[in-house]
């Protein structure tokens, strides 16, 4: 059976934590971790004051030091609100050292279609969880109803029910999950059973249940003393919280260029996966850097932009607006005599349809997505995209719905987003221009190459005219771009720069002198 493999690079800077996930070298996920102490990141809990409750909206603005305010809404309060909110009394006041809950007295819960202004009042102290970032000119998305999550569960604080993650199927496992879970939960406390709890053993529950409780008192300790509005639990490191959320058995290695995030990443493993703590190397060329190595500067560069190439010379141009995403596929220049226009929009259709969903994930585009496919008359067809789409985007930790293709060939995806939109620029300074902006030098080469794939059979020589910066950058080295092209193709191709051209431009030639059209 074909085998993946599935890398994990940690990159370090002075402020901030690159993470990129590899899958067969193939960047498909990118995360960036800022040092930043007032950052606002899903499951950070802050204790935070409400600002006003507003009936109208049954939702109250609360202040949790963001410039903007958060919006709390009746239906995040979480049934055991008037628990929650006793608890933080006794707790700021001093009046509890016991955080456990074991012998507090729970109050009655709140009416589940209720009005915000009957259960909160303003200035009132408030402990609230983010579950959306700030995006754009929105403040922060909070919830009252508190989770703190492990590896294998996750912890429910003023709640006693059990549940099991949908994704297990098996009625034995989950009622067998259920029977343990019920024998070590703490009084006071419910737990959501992960999905990757399938198969394991109490001991390993009951140890991540013990952090969990252990990561609860060290919060509750920090409340009296804290100011109101200050974080009060965040992610222990940052290498834990992407752990946790990406890592499972698949992976094949974890690549970091720090010492320390090396240690805390090699620690936390022999945590949650003590036969895979190996798996972690300490990455020491400072020659040639992390993501040099494994080819993430590249592949940032030529994925970023508004154009995106794919094989075969099909390409992808991804716009955004206000509402949506809109995502055009394009086959390029293919015209193949032996294959049908039907197989061919199909044969582009699947590569799209496999990188779109790579940059779903890879910019975590959120909210409704359209994409305009290449016509296909063929219902079965159609019906094969449908479900290749559906099977590439099973892997996406988002919640996402994919609708059929409609008589148009436009599909439609809802995604959720929690956090801002990853947004890299992939365009530099023109060095023609005194303030022009030109595509990355990197893309050049690559629309250079694809163009030169699409021709370089029908002529027997091929002479290649470009700008000098170009042309030194296909020449230069060993091997050099140019001699990887006569390797591949058994043909040389003579490239001449030309001082008259502009950065972007680059033109064919065959042995006559005649221009050679690339589109």
């Amino acid at each position: 059976m074909y085998s993946v493999n599935k890398e994990l690079i940690i990159r370090s800077d002075s402020d901030a934590v690159d993470f990129a996930l590899l899958k067969d070298g193939k960047l498909i996920e990118l995360h960036k971790e800022q040092e930043d102490k007032k950052k606002f990141s899903v499951g950070d809990i802050f204790i935070a004051k409400i600002r006003k409750p507003v009936a109208g909206l049954n939702a109250a603005f609360v202040n949790v030091g963001f410039e903007k305010d958060a919006f709390l809404h009746y239906h995040d309060l979480g049934p055991n609100l008037p628990s929650l909110l006793k608890f933080i009394k006794l707790v700021s006041a001093g009046k509890t050292k016991d955080f456990s809950l074991k012998n507090f007295k729970f109050e009655k819960e709140i009416d589940k279609n209720g009005i915000i202004t009957d259960v909160l009042n303003a200035n009132q102290s408030v402990l609230v969880q983010v579950v959306k970032e700030p995006i754009s000119t929105k403040g922060p998305r909070i919830s009252s109803e508190l989770s703190l999550a492990g590896r294998y569960v996750v912890l429910v604080p003023f709640s006693d029910r059990i549940s099991i993650s949908q994704k297990i199927e098996s009625k034995e496992e989950k009622d067998r999950l259920k029977r343990l879970v019920q024998s070590i939960r703490p009084k006071g406390f419910g737990v959501i059973v992960r999905t990757v709890a399938e198969g394991k053993k109490v001991a390993e529950l009951d140890k991540d249940l013990h952090n969990l409780m252990d990561k609860w008192t060290t919060m509750c300790k920090r409340i009296p003393s804290a100011h109101h509005p200050s974080k009060v639990l965040g992610e222990v490191n940052k290498v834990s919280s992407i752990l946790r959320d990406v890592f499972n058995d698949t992976f094949t290695g974890i690549y970091v260029d720090d010492e320390d995030l090396f240690y805390q990443t090699k620690d936390y493993l022999q945590e949650i996966a003590p036969d895979k703590a190996n798996i972690v190397k300490l990455y020491q060329n400072r020659d040639l850097p992390l993501f040099e190595k494994y080819n993430i500067e590249r592949q940032i560069k030529t994925s970023f932009g508004k154009t995106v190439s794919m094989s075969k010379g099909a390409y992808l141009i991804i716009e955004h607006t206000e509402a949506l995403h809109v995502i055009d596929v394009n086959s390029g220049n293919r015209s193949n005599k032996a294959q049908s226009q039907e197989d061919t929009a199909l044969e582009v259709n699947l590569i799209a349809a496999a990188e779109i969903a790579r940059q779903l994930r890879l910019r975590d585009m959120g909210g409704i997505i359209v994409i305009d496919f290449i016509d296909m008359s063929n219902p079965e067809n159609r019906k094969k995209l449908y479900d290749f789409l559906k099977q590439e985007m099973s892997d996406d930790k988002a919640k996402h719905k994919i609708l059929p293709p409609s008589k148009f060939g436009l599909i439609q995806i809802t995604r959720q987003r929690v956090r801002p939109e990853v947004n890299i620029k992939t365009r530099e300074e023109d060095p023609n221009k005194t303030n022009g902006e030109i595509e990355a030098p990197i893309l050049i080469i690559d629309k250079i190459t694809a163009d030169l794939e699409r021709i370089i059979k029908k002529h027997k020589k091929i002479v290649l005219n470009a700008h000098p910066f170009v042309a030194a950058y296909l020449t230069k080295g060993f091997p050099s771009i140019r001699s990887k092209w006569f390797f591949e193709h058994k043909k040389w191709v003579k490239v001449i720069p030309r001082d008259a051209y502009t950065y972007l431009e680059y033109r064919f030639y065959d042995s006559k002198g005649n221009a050679i059209a690339t589109e």
